[in-house]
């Protein structure tokens, strides 16, 4: 199928990162549960809220420092590199598609990007060794140097409004691809999980690579059931 594709839409969750040591969000026993996201709301609304979801985002940053693009994202990163791939829609917010090489405009993040923070009024970027180094300082997350707006990881938090770009940019490819190829999500989080539906209903092969059962297995032209740095290492070039 990947041979015969005009255009490849690659579309990844959680499941391609836990095979790099980071935990998904519903996992028994995840980290997440100790260290839930705070609302976008409850963070607006409360300087304690503020303080509490970025000493939460520091401790589970240290829980995968170390992590390094799996076998799954090179993968994907081969297909981009060989022109079968334009970019690839992740629901993923760690950074591992853009450290396995591929650029910026090649990775659509629906979810944000957990690996720098930015103002929520100017929107300019900041480094989180900055903001971390003035958080362990005196116990309150800084202002943002520009403007003094409030900083937050750049993430889509619960409750805050999906970011229309990336929803547009996804929406193109989804929409001009022969072939959408999911890996590692088990399509439950809306709207991010309905581009693979709006693919299929476009014409496309549908193809999900996940380790469990999938909401929409039964739309799909092939399903594997196994890890996925096993099956898109055959890629990897």
């Amino acid at each position: 199928m990947i041979q015969d594709a005009r255009v490849i839409a690659g579309f990844t969750g959680a499941g391609i990162s836990t095979e790099s040591g980071i935990p998904d969000f519903r996992s028994p026993g995840s980290p997440w549960m100790r260290h839930k996201p705070i609302s976008f709301g409850l963070f607006l609304q409360s300087a304690e809220a503020r303080r509490e979801a970025w000493r939460r985002k520091f401790a589970m940053d240290d829980l995968y420092r170390g992590a390094r693009p799996s076998l799954g994202h090179l993968g994907f990163a081969s297909l981009v590199a060989e022109g079968r791939m334009p970019a690839v829609i992740t629901q993923n917010i760690d950074g591992l598609h853009q450290a396995s090489g591929l650029a910026e405009d090649q990775v659509i993040e629906l979810h944000g990007n957990g690996t720098y923070a930015k103002c929520l009024s100017c929107g300019r970027r900041h480094e989180l060794d900055w903001v971390r180094r003035c958080f362990e300082a005196d116990g309150e997350p800084p202002d943002c140097r520009f403007c003094g707006g409030i900083l937050k990881s750049a993430t889509i938090s619960f409750g805050q409004t999906m970011p229309e770009g990336p929803m547009r940019q996804a929406q193109r490819l989804t929409a001009s691809c022969d072939l959408f190829l999911v890996a590692g999500s088990s399509l439950v989080v809306y709207p991010a999980a309905a581009f693979p539906a709006f693919a299929k209903e476009n014409g496309a092969r549908l193809v999900i690579v996940n380790r469990e059962p999938t909401p929409l297995d039964e739309a799909a032209d092939l399903v594997i059931n196994a890890e996925i740095g096993s099956i898109l290492s055959e890629f990897v070039s």
